[in-house]
């Protein structure tokens, strides 16, 4: 079952994901990107380039859940990566 209980941990995949991926494809970047455990009762949320649909990745201790949101119109307001540029 779906887990919305209020001490659940989200943690924001920032700038844009190829939201074609499956459960597969979003647990191996929580693997091996973010170094965390897809496995963990966490919330993973993954935005697209345009900023118009949302992704949302759990475990639920005996399959992954996906939710998925889509906007016709606006856009998320969605955290970008930061990119320092570092002179010696």
């Amino acid at each position: 079952m779906l887990d919305l209980a209020g001490g659940t941990t989200v943690y924001l995949a920032c700038g844009a994901t190829d939201l074609r991926k499956s459960y597969h494809g979003l647990a191996a970047i929580i693997k091996l990107k973010f170094k965390l455990d897809p496995y963990s009762r966490c919330m993973f949320a993954f935005c697209n380039r345009r900023r118009t649909s949302i992704k949302i990745l759990q475990w639920d201790g005996s399959g992954f859940w996906i939710l998925m949101k889509r906007l016709d119109k606006d856009s998320f307001h969605w955290y970008r990566i930061l990119r320092m540029n570092y002179r010696k």
